[in-house]
């Protein structure tokens, strides 16, 4: 039994489409679930529409008819005007019509799940509706039946025991009747509210329903020839890795190595299930294989690049040092605001800590900061981060930059620059 996972870059356009279609059929006599993110630049276009409604901006509609024309520019490409995936498509969008007919929410976080779910929820009903066009039976399933969550929108935690018993003990006899299509990112609450699991979290979802099934390997199918030692968008002298241990790509995607979500790992590591990164436009090159006892071979460094970072540094309103306790306050801010540290330094008296930059998330904790701290920030940062360093490489990173902060260990360093 197979899991594969197609990102969004995948499935773009029809052309992407009718190449996942091909790529299936190579796979089509194993048992084969597959999960689906939003197509294209959706999610980013969805969480557009959620600020709008939540601002009352008037360009709402504007926004959400664009995404609607996306969607359907395609499944005119792929199907016959009289289609059932027209009606299909269509009734889900009306749940995003329900939603900005009304007064906006309280909670931003739960308007937001509401909403950008919509993306993997469309991407996969025109997925599974070409896959049977092209003779792959295939059926549809809804993820958020069989990931359960707690109620924290955006980072939903996975309830572990009551997943485990509803994918081992539904999804096995469906497999037996031909593929399975569900969604990336989603999981769905006690109330039967929706949540996500994080940006980029489908890679998260494929890891979950593997260990949960057992699955021989899990496969995720990507717009570059599998993991390499930085971003080809930033670097064009990069490497490809034929292996890598589970251990090194845990802490890659801890720095925020973005070709694999930060909570893929694990489930496969405890029942020590390889994950394959592949390229979804040549399917027969081999890619990258994490697993149990991967040869971690490293020719150049690994280049980590995050964007969109704030540093903030703190200090006592009364001048004291920063204590135990004054930290102990700060990560409770931390961890209610949903903040993720990346990097983070203490002196005498203050405590400067570089996180990732979300707008309304920044705002609420900036306003809980200011209550006990005097408080001093940078937006529009970068993190580089360099596992396996040499002197050589350092010296051509930081030619140009501005150095804010900066952290060195014996595997890896840290700057955070302008």
């Amino acid at each position: 039994m197979l899991v594969f996972k197609f990102g969004g870059a995948s499935v773009k356009d029809a052309e992407g489409i009718i190449n996942l279609a091909s790529v299936v059929e190579k796979y089509n006599a194993n048992q084969l679930l597959i999960v689906v993110s939003a197509m294209g630049k959706t999610t980013n276009a969805l969480e557009k529409l959620t600020k709008a409604y939540v601002d009352r901006d008037e360009e709402v509609h504007t926004i959400f008819d664009d995404i609607k024309k996306y969607h359907y520019d395609i499944i005119e490409e792929l199907f016959d005007k009289n289609d059932q995936v027209f009606d299909d498509v269509a009734n889900t969008f009306v749940e995003i019509d329900w939603v900005i007919e009304e007064e906006p929410h309280d909670d931003y976080d739960f308007i937001y799940d509401q909403i950008v779910s919509i993306g993997e929820l469309v991407s996969t009903r025109i997925v599974n509706a070409y896959l049977n066009k092209a003779g792959l039976k295939s059926q549809w399933l809804d993820v958020r039946g069989y990931i359960h969550t707690d109620n924290t929108y955006r980072e939903g935690v996975v309830q572990w025991d009551k997943t485990r018993t509803a994918i081992s003990t539904e999804i096995p006899a469906l497999l037996n009747k031909g593929i399975v299509v569900t969604q990336g990112f989603l999981g769905g609450t006690s109330e039967n509210f929706t949540t996500t699991l994080g940006r980029e979290g489908s890679d998260y979802t494929a890891s979950i329903f593997a260990s949960c099934l057992g699955a021989e390997s899990v496969t995720t199918w990507k717009d570059v020839p599998g993991v390499l030692n930085a971003d080809p968008k930033f670097f064009t002298d990069t490497i490809k890795f034929d292996e890598l241990s589970y251990s090194e790509a845990i802490e890659m995607t801890y720095y925020g190595a973005t070709v694999i979500h930060p909570k893929t790992i694990k489930p496969l590591q405890n029942a020590k299930i390889p994950l394959l990164v592949k390229p979804f436009t040549k399917p027969d090159e081999p890619g990258t294989v994490i697993k149990e006892n991967g040869k971690n071979v490293f020719l150049k460094p690994v280049i980590i690049i995050k964007q969109n970072q704030v540093l903030l540094s703190l200090s006592a309103k009364d001048y004291s040092f920063i204590s135990e306790n004054h930290l102990s306050g700060i990560f409770g801010m931390f961890a209610a605001s949903h903040a993720k540290v990346n990097m983070m330094q203490t002196s005498a008296l203050s405590f400067t800590v570089c996180i990732d930059f979300s707008e309304d998330r920044f705002r609420r904790l900036l306003k809980q900061l200011n209550e006990e701290f005097n408080v001093k920030y940078n937006e529009g940062l970068t993190l580089i981060t360099v596992r396996h360093y040499s002197t050589e490489s350092l010296n051509e990173l930081k030619a140009g930059k501005i150095i804010l902060m900066e952290q060195l260990s014996r595997n890896t360093i840290q700057m955070v620059v302008k």
